[in-house]
């Protein structure tokens, strides 16, 4: 599959972007409707989107320039070229939180209960954007003679994109079932992020074993390192949420006592 989509004279649209821009669509329209369930408006998700979307892209791509400097300090006109590949999640990820906090800071709105509202939406991001690594033949796995293994860099190999697509796409549907199942304005908020955190990063753990491409950390392969954090963190968040529950967002408004 060639990775460009089509020409528009000298412009060039790829599928990697292609991807990149529907998943964050999906995730902001599904973030939108988990955000009127809590009473927030569609305004004040699009200022957090406005803000956490750049933000998000510009760590994932520092993450995997930092991790790659050998390569880019040699060509740092290919730094800002991220239509060529190389975007990590964890470094989106990271920056993004930060944006969303700044931002729940300025609302006024809890950062857990922002958690649950764009953690669905976000898994399911990452599911579609994963079939941007396909068109550009990268983030694929060691030979195999499996019977879905997929012809990739001149061999059958694991295709791991697929695998993470997958388990995203699986991790949606548990995160969605659980926050629609959940009623509105259920305390603690911060479980359904902490759910997001524990199972991508088990699923992620996992895949990346079979990768040809990982980010090293010394020895180690840094989403590995990464992934075990991210367990602990959701385990940690899952405690907090307890002994610190967030209340509901907006807060109830006191009610004047009847008198007789």
């Amino acid at each position: 599959m060639s990775a460009i989509a089509f020409t528009i004279g000298p412009l060039t649209i790829r599928w990697y972007g292609i991807l990149i821009v529907s998943g964050i669509i999906m995730a902001v329209f599904t973030s939108w409707r988990l955000a009127q369930r809590q009473g927030i408006s569609f305004d004040s998700l699009l200022d957090l989107a406005l803000a956490a979307v750049p933000l998000g892209v510009i760590g994932a791509r520092l993450y995997y320039v930092i991790f790659n400097w050998s390569y880019y300090s040699a060509h740092p006109s290919l730094i800002p070229a991220i239509w060529h590949g190389g975007m990590a999640i964890h470094g989106s990820i990271l920056a993004g939180a930060l944006a969303v906090f700044l931002m729940s800071r300025r609302q006024g709105i809890p950062f857990r209960l922002w958690g649950d509202i764009i953690t669905p939406g976000l898994i399911l991001a990452q599911s579609i954007g994963r079939w941007g690594n396909f068109f550009n033949q990268e983030a694929y796995g060691y030979e195999t003679t499996l019977p879905w293994a997929m012809y990739i860099d001149g061999a059958y190999r694991h295709p791991t994109f697929l695998y993470e697509s997958l388990w995203d796409a699986l991790g949606f549907c548990l995160l969605l079932a659980l926050s629609l199942r959940r009623p509105r304005r259920l305390q603690p908020t911060g479980d359904i992020a902490a759910c997001y955190l524990i199972y991508y990063s088990c699923g992620r753990f996992c895949i990346e074993h079979f990768r040809t491409d990982s980010l090293m950390l010394g020895p180690l392969q840094m989403a590995q390192v990464i992934s075990i954090i991210g367990v602990a963190l959701g385990l940690l968040l899952f405690w907090y949420n307890r002994r610190r529950p967030t209340p509901p967002y907006p807060a109830p408004k006191s009610q004047p006592k009847n008198r007789r």
